[in-house]
């Protein structure tokens, strides 16, 4: 697949936080329906929070979970039109999807979206801390206070604050997946900071998971590797974008919809004897576990 960035938008900086990363706008479009999967009831009425569900790698989660037989809520911040879209693609697969727009790094929001969501389906047994923000410097002096906070608000305490929040709904079976990053692992010369946070959301998959053991409620992780979504041409220039996800072993992107089943299995009985562990959709690039 050959990828150019179709989008006016400049190089990540702290001073136009937080950056429109609209799906529909990307050329090519990245592919999330996944029509050779099949689904088997595997979450047929169980209940999903996807932060970050309106597109990308959590849109494609979103469908997948309904073509399993679960209702969604997809939270998301600022791109109406692609969350309307994901809700009309997830009812599509016979799933009732509530859509909700907020902040996923404050507190408030947080217990507001559980809160709708328990009120809406009457119960919560599946979350998805998908959410997150990145932004690219050359220079490790450039990223300011401002920036670092926001990152580490976004992609750290949502999870936090999420979890917190779907805690007192969750019974024994059920499951909290967060989203890391091959960048957890690997780091990133350009994104310092968001490498960071990674790190912090796999540390905190694997300590959440061994305090919530005995109640029977599991946690795992996923971490992509480079995966064509808005998040990529919304922080990179052109010439990053027709390079990017070459230099896996399989030598391009991966897409949305080979990521979504990866989440799909962590929420399902089939990974019943799985907590505090990672799964790594990244094209081959081998990292620790």
């Amino acid at each position: 697949m050959s990828q150019q960035c179709n989008t006016d938008e400049k190089k990540g900086t702290s001073a136009d936080m937080p950056k429109k990363d609209e799906e529909h706008k990307m050329d090519p479009r990245p592919e999330y329906n996944a029509p050779w999967y099949k689904g088997s009831d595997k979450l047929k009425d169980k209940v999903a929070i996807i932060t970050g569900g309106d597109s990308g790698i959590g849109r494609s989660v979103a469908i997948l979970y309904a073509r399993e037989g679960a209702n969604v809520t997809i939270i998301y911040h600022q791109n109406d039109k692609d969350a309307e879209e994901t809700k009309q693609l997830v009812e599509k697969e016979g799933g009732k999807c509530l859509v909700l727009k907020g902040d996923v790094s404050k507190k408030k929001d947080c217990d507001e979206f559980v809160k709708k969501t328990v009120d809406k389906f009457g119960k919560l047994d599946i979350l998805v801390n998908h959410a997150g923000i990145q932004y690219v410097h050359d220079d490790f002096m450039e990223i300011t206070e401002e920036q670092l906070v926001h990152t580490f608000e976004v992609n750290v305490y949502s999870q936090f604050f999420m979890a917190q929040a779907a805690l007192p709904h969750l019974k024994k079976g059920a499951c909290i997946i967060n989203t890391s990053s091959v960048n957890s692992y690997k780091g990133h010369t350009n994104l310092i900071d968001y490498s960071a946070t990674k790190g912090a959301n796999t540390a905190f998959t694997y300590s959440l998971a061994q305090n919530l053991a005995e109640e029977g409620i599991r946690v795992n992780s996923v971490a992509p590797g480079p995966i064509w979504t808005p998040l990529i041409p919304s922080t990179f220039d052109e010439k990053h974008c027709k390079e990017f996800g070459k230099n896996t072993l399989l030598g391009r992107p991966g897409q949305p919809e080979e990521c979504a089943p990866a989440y799909v299995f962590l929420a399902s009985q089939d990974s019943s004897y799985i907590t505090g562990q990672t799964i790594h959709p990244n094209g081959g690039r081998i990292v620790g576990t």
